[in-house]
């Protein structure tokens, strides 16, 4: 981590980090490593019971130790007591379930970061927020991308491979980015303010990777073939990421919004990105030389991605009248996979509180939130 921590800054910087997969271990032990206070929640007992027993997070990889928390619960209530930071880290797909279980426990000054917030992940949050009839006075912000290339080597144990040189962060409304950067940015050097929300979410680059790349392996990955998912792309698959990612470019630009080209990301996240394409460029990214293929289709690069990625995508090229048949037919191949509607599990307009708004008033309300302009 960039960031000098000093004790006053800890002391103002006690983190709940919610989630204890892959991000929430590498998250909870390296920001323990530092100093900082953080306790750990996760909905079930298993994943923290190394923790608890533990005293910790044993870190290795690009960081190295013991990151003693605080305490590891299955009590929502006990997490966030204390916390004047929450980090989400569970699966975007759980955003707006996990909502629902912490507005009961939320309090006035409070700032919730989704880890990250894939497309559309605070404006869901804020929606079920609002629709649990929240008073608390409390920041809702995403971040583009989790700020750790991580492995959960087993409970209690995490590899961290790389931590990311620049991830956008935004709060919704965007009025309030610079209350969160100034919390944020105590014990992150990494995370850079984002115009607003749609920024983050068009810069979503799993969308643009992951999906296609399992649609494309299924039969490998469903015959328990052994490979890197990332390293062992070929030409012709990254011609057609670049084909799916100029969809998502699109989309961002009729929102105003200038996103950057998935190439451009892996030169800005990781140090050492060069290549004549795409297909180049992801190959020679370090942190994806050992990163190895996901074991079933039953994972969250497809029933994450797509629901909280591609869907919203192609809700908000509706909105705009952009064409986008690469990523709407993805959504169908997925859904004829998997056997599941992630039509219907996805994030529509309605789900992310933008239901019979134009461009222009999705633009104003992501800018400043309750005004009586965001319906026209």
């Amino acid at each position: 981590m960039k960031t000098s921590l000093t004790s006053a800054k800890l002391s103002t910087s006690r983190v709940a980090v919610l989630g204890a997969g892959n991000g929430g271990h590498a998250m909870a032990g390296h920001l323990a490593l530092q100093g900082v206070p953080v306790r750990v929640y996760n909905r079930s007992q298993a994943r923290i019971a190394a923790m608890q027993e533990q005293g910790g997070v044993q870190v290795e990889g690009v960081a190295e130790g013991f990151g003693g928390i605080k305490a590891a619960t299955t009590n929502l209530a006990e997490a966030l007591a204390d916390a004047k930071l929450i980090m989400v880290t569970v699966p975007a797909s759980a955003h707006g379930e996990l909502a629902r279980a912490c507005a009961p426990h939320l309090r006035d000054g409070q700032v919730v970061v989704l880890n990250p917030g894939r497309t559309g992940g605070a404006l869901e949050f804020a929606a079920t927020l609002r629709a649990e009839n929240v008073t608390a006075q409390v920041s809702v912000a995403e971040a583009q991308t989790l700020v750790y290339s991580c492995r959960l080597v087993e409970p209690g144990r995490v590899r961290i491979l790389s931590i990311k040189n620049r991830v956008l962060l935004s709060a919704l409304p965007a009025t309030d980015t610079e209350r969160v950067m100034e919390l944020v940015g105590q014990i992150y050097a990494e995370f850079v303010p984002a115009a607003n929300v749609l920024e983050t979410g068009f810069n979503n680059i799993g969308a643009v990777f992951h999906p296609s790349l399992m649609l494309f392996n299924a039969n490998r990955i469903e015959a328990g073939e052994e490979f890197y998912f990332y390293r062992d792309i070929t030409p012709h698959l990254g011609r057609f990421l670049e084909a799916i990612d100029e969809e998502r470019l699109a989309v961002a630009r009729a929102f105003g919004v200038r996103a950057e080209s998935a190439g451009e990301w892996l030169a800005h996240a990781y140090s050492g990105v060069s290549g004549r394409d795409l297909y180049e460029e992801i190959r020679n990214v370090p942190a994806y030389q050992k990163a190895e293929a996901p074991t079933s289709l039953d994972d969250r690069y497809l029933t994450e991605d797509v629901p909280t990625g591609l869907v919203p995508i192609v809700a908000f090229a509706e909105v705009a009248g952009v064409a986008v048949p690469i990523s709407r037919s993805l959504v169908h191949i997925a859904c004829a996979l998997l056997g599941r509607d992630l039509w219907a599990e996805g994030r529509r307009l309605d789900r992310l509180g933008l239901a019979g708004m134009s461009v222009e008033g999705i633009i104003h309300y992501v800018n400043y939130l309750y005004t009586e302009e965001v319906t026209k």
